[in-house]
């Protein structure tokens, strides 16, 4: 049976682009992968990275579902630890209150970040250690459910949209299957942790009121073009961020012409080349087959796709393929 496609967005902002033509991209994008069948489409949480614009989940997810009719929008996903989760309670229990039955929260552990703009969101003098998350998850759980220290998240008590945890490690899949939430292993950027984070995740899984069974989303970097030549000239730019974002420079999205002339050191090539092995890139043949190894591979019982391209037609070409897979 065929599992569910869906759809991760940074509102990513290339050479040449301003944010707020990122923002109003993300919009696009969402109103056309609804129309191609996409479930979901979640947008990340990311400061101080000029070239993601997606810095305010909250905000973006409001307009997305304002956006859109059907598909289900959400956040893959908000930093908890750089928020009160009462107030994360707050936003999402309104954004469920004004979409009901389209709104998900998916929640992380890592700040999303470098540790100066980490301190400035937290105004504390160091990050949490993951000791504190298991509390601050369970805080924000209780607010939805009506907490009984006498205070009221309104309007979060009454609406409660799905809480997922996403992960790139066994911390967060081995915490989620023990809470009996559905779990998103972060395949695109941690691949050699996905088949042993999801074992755990399995294995600890424990029946809850939220869910019976375990719930296994893997996402993955998918660029399809019509031809394998044309899709790696697309991942360029991609593989280049990657790169300045690992030297500590991250900056706007590279064109394909820049990535291409790019004088890589030989240490930075072998980044790029580790980089796209993990990645699903080519044509919608070659993609297919990518796809149908990774799901038989990990079972998965949903697929995100994230797009990593300088152009937004590009990026909409790619899902529009990828849809025509299915």
């Amino acid at each position: 049976m065929a599992i569910p496609y869906s759809v991760l967005d940074l509102a990513t902002v290339g050479e040449g682009q301003t944010s707020a033509e990122a923002l109003r991209a993300s919009i696009d994008l969402a109103r056309r992968t609804e129309e191609l069948g996409f479930h979901r489409f979640w947008v990340a949480e990311h400061h101080n990275m000029p070239g993601v614009a997606s810095s305010a989940p909250s905000v973006l997810i409001a307009h997305l579902a304002s956006a859109t009719s059907r598909i289900r929008v959400g956040s893959g996903g908000v930093m908890l630890p750089n928020h009160a989760p009462l107030v994360v309670a707050e936003q999402f229990g309104m954004l469920e209150a004004f979409h009901p039955g389209r709104i998900d929260l998916g929640l992380g552990r890592a700040p999303g970040t470098d540790p100066r703009t980490a301190h400035a969101l937290r105004r504390s003098p160091g990050p949490l250690s993951a000791d504190d998350f298991p509390e601050q998850l369970s805080e924000l759980i209780s607010y939805f459910a009506g907490d009984p220290t006498g205070i009221t998240a309104v309007p979060a008590a009454g609406n409660k949209p799905p809480i997922w945890l996403l992960g790139s490690s066994g911390y967060s899949a081995q915490l989620s299957g023990m809470l009996g939430m559905p779990f998103a292993f972060a395949h695109h950027f941690s691949a050699q942790n996905t088949l042993p984070a999801l074992a755990l995740y399995r294995k600890h899984f424990q029946p809850s009121a939220r869910l019976e069974k375990p719930y296994a989303m893997v996402a993955a970097s998918v660029i399809c073009a019509e031809t394998d030549e044309q899709a790696q000239y697309l991942a360029g730019p991609g593989a280049l961020s990657w790169v300045r974002l690992r030297s500590g420079h991250p900056g706007v999205m590279a064109t394909p012409e820049e990535a291409a002339a790019y004088p890589y050191t030989d240490m930075e090539r072998l980044i790029v080349e580790d980089r796209l092995s993990n990645q699903i890139i080519g044509s919608p043949a070659t993609v297919e087959r990518g796809i149908e190894k990774l799901l038989a591979e990990t079972e998965a019982d949903e697929l995100m796709i994230t797009t990593m391209v300088h152009s937004p037609s590009d990026r909409v070409r790619s899902y529009e393929l990828v849809a025509g897979l299915r």
